[in-house]
């Protein structure tokens, strides 16, 4: 695939680094490439050099970059009309919170604009579905969430992250979590009680280094809250949307939760789209002024939102991941005992754990930018893979060629 030029950069990829750090906050630790211009799998620096991307932006870019068919809905909509707020309806809401509640198997959509505020919304929903169908006593709700979770920033987020690096110097935090070990029932069992408002956990931990739980572990979190009458919230933020080869990750064990929460790749990868999506009875609980968005819902993003559900309607991007999942398990079981440790995929999605003596997750990274591939690491010497739905079978395995050529040259 050719890019098209992008324009030259009047300073080059180090004036530019250098640049950002007196005026950025420095809240991330990027490689060292600056991107100018992407289409596809691919992205080009200010310099010219292409790079294989095998992030697409935490899953934000499971269509690719600059899918020809989000950008052409993004420009329509453009020409026509932005921002309404809610204060008014527009005539691409209905829509869009139809589609996405089809697509869910759900009944109702709260629409937002990032994961951490679909979390944080999805957090205020079930506090208020406790006390006014449950009835849950005033400001004694707890939300039952799992170790090693990652549902964003916020300060009731990282209140219930077991990431110090995430909570470390932004205390006090928020009351009324639980956290539990992942993939264990029995220990969720014990932590759930009459107070319990819901069970927030991601099917497969992303940040976590892509941690699959066991089968039947799901369907058995269902069953637990369906007889303990609190909800399940699915956090499906990096995980939803086509990556795992279903629509939800849920979708492999035929589990549907009372809320879903959404959020990267509904916006194609061009506006920030996220949502909560429910039951009727669990999201009926809101009445006009307990929450709002002043962008949630706009009409530019439920334009490329629809656009997003209708790709995904048609179950091609499903049928990729799971056929070219194959061929990523295959590329990296192919590379265990040659420098991986171990991994875990589902989908186009694996964490891959690299031999320690080889190099961090970081080192691994820079040098397969070096080599043209753009990933990201995790915890320790852990690396994600994730590239968007739309690479080839021959894109993927070029860029397991590089990998490989990494791992053999060790340090």
């Amino acid at each position: 695939m050719t890019l098209a030029p992008a324009p030259r950069a009047a300073r080059s990829s180090a004036e530019l680094i250098d640049a950002e750090a007196p005026v950025l906050a420095h809240n991330y630790h990027p490689l060292p490439v600056v991107v100018a211009s992407a289409e596809g799998a691919w992205v080009e620096d200010v310099e010219g050099r292409r790079y294989l991307d095998l992030l697409a932006g935490y899953s934000a870019l499971n269509f690719g970059h600059r899918h020809p068919v989000l950008v052409e809905a993004a420009h329509r909509q453009l020409d026509r009309l932005t921002l309404t707020s809610r204060a008014f309806h527009h005539d691409r809401l209905a829509g869009f919170a139809e589609g996405l509640a089809a697509l869910t198997g759900l009944d109702m959509v709260l629409p937002m604009n990032t994961g951490a505020e679909a979390v944080e919304s999805g957090v205020k929903v079930a506090r208020k579905w406790a006390y006014d169908v449950k009835g849950v006593p005033g400001d004694r709700a707890t939300i039952v969430v799992a170790a090693g979770n990652f549902h964003g920033r916020t300060t009731t987020i990282v209140s219930f992250s077991t990431d110090e690096t995430a909570r470390a110097g932004f205390g006090p935090f928020t009351p009324g979590f639980r956290v539990v070990p992942y993939n264990d029932l029995a220990a969720l069992e014990e932590a759930v009680d009459g107070t319990t408002a819901a069970v927030l956990l991601e099917p497969i931990q992303g940040e976590a280094g892509v941690v699959i739980p066991d089968d039947g572990y799901l369907a058995g979190v269902r069953e637990l809250t369906r007889r303990a009458g609190c909800l399940f919230v699915a956090d499906e933020i990096q995980s939803g949307l086509g990556r795992t080869g279903r629509t939800l990750a849920v979708d492999h064990e035929g589990v549907v939760p009372d809320v879903v929460l959404l959020g990267k790749a509904l916006g194609g990868g061009i506006v920030p789209v996220s949502a909560v999506v429910a039951r009727r009875e669990v999201l009926e609980v809101l009445h006009p002024g307990e929450h709002g968005s002043t962008f949630g819902g706009n009409p530019l993003a439920a334009a490329v939102g629809s656009a997003v559900v209708e790709l995904l309607e048609t179950g091609e991007f499903q049928r990729r991941a799971t056929e070219l999942g194959a061929v990523l398990r295959d590329g990296l079981d192919a590379l265990v005992g040659k420098g991986v440790v171990a991994f875990r995929a589902r989908g186009l999605w694996a964490g891959v754990d690299v031999d320690p003596a080889i190099g961090t997750g970081r080192e691994i990274g820079e040098r397969l930018l070096r080599e043209g591939v753009l990933v990201k690491d995790t915890h320790g010497s852990t690396i994600r893979i994730a590239p968007p739905l739309t690479i080839t079978a021959e894109e993927l395995q070029e860029a397991l060629g590089a990998l490989e050529k990494v791992l053999a040259s060790g340090a």
